[in-house]
């Protein structure tokens, strides 16, 4: 059942606000961007609101896109890549299909075990178990899987753990996707608002490679669909 986004005491129409969550999302724009392409349409709205509609809206989102996308391949890449935050590197960790289908993400503090099984619990959370997981020599995401492996709720056969290095490009050219996003800006300010930022970003790249059902709508539709 998808979550029902409210759009009630709000100012400006839901079509406006969710066009300035795409338009973010989507594009490498900053806010005053996107204030400013508001302003040549007519439309007055400051930086400060489009940002905080991003904040409020994305999460929901994201969570209905979940719940809307095809099936992933039981074959995942899984890596992470950095993210700057108040001048810090955190760490964006990203799980795609064999095929390149986005299975799930999660920014978090730090690269170790704990992490990488956080991580997995979101995954499992959203997605069915793989059969095979493709890794680096990472010590914490080994460790991360082999944890949620010795669950009870993960009957055998277990997941198996693969290290092939080229097999893993797929993935890290998809973080060169989810980067160029946020290449306008030196990073975020803030972990929450990297978070919620992220997770727009992160869905709208779902709807481009067509993982949401919606046939025959635009990207911008799909995403609209989205905020039922």
């Amino acid at each position: 059942m998808l979550l029902t986004v409210k759009f009630k005491r709000h100012r400006y129409p839901k079509d406006i606000i969710l066009q300035a969550v795409y338009f973010k999302s989507r594009f490498s724009l900053s806010y005053r961007d996107i204030e400013e392409l508001f302003r040549i349409r007519g439309v007055q709205v400051d930086h400060a609101t489009l940002q905080r509609w991003v904040f409020k809206f994305s999460p929901m989102i994201e969570r209905n896109a979940h719940r809307r996308k095809f099936k992933v391949g039981d074959s995942w890449r899984m890596d992470e890549t950095y993210v700057r935050v108040s001048g810090k590197d955190r760490y964006l960790y990203r799980a795609v299909d064999k095929s390149g289908a986005t299975v799930d993400f999660l920014l978090t503090k730090r690269r170790m075990k704990g992490s990488a099984q956080k991580f997995l619990n979101k995954v499992l959370s959203n997605n069915p178990k793989p059969r095979v997981i493709n890794i680096d020599k990472s010590g914490a995401n080994t460790a991360g899987i082999l944890t949620i492996n010795k669950r009870s709720i993960w009957s055998t056969p277990k997941v198996q753990i693969r290290r092939v290095k080229y097999l893993n490009n797929i993935i890290e050219q998809d973080h060169r996707a989810i980067k160029r996003r946020i290449s306008i800006t030196t990073g975020f300010k803030e972990f929450e608002s990297a978070q919620r930022t992220l997770a727009a970003i992160e869905t709208t790249h779902m709807i481009r490679k067509n993982q949401i059902r919606n046939p025959h709508a635009s990207w911008f539709d799909t995403f609209k669909s989205l905020a039922v």
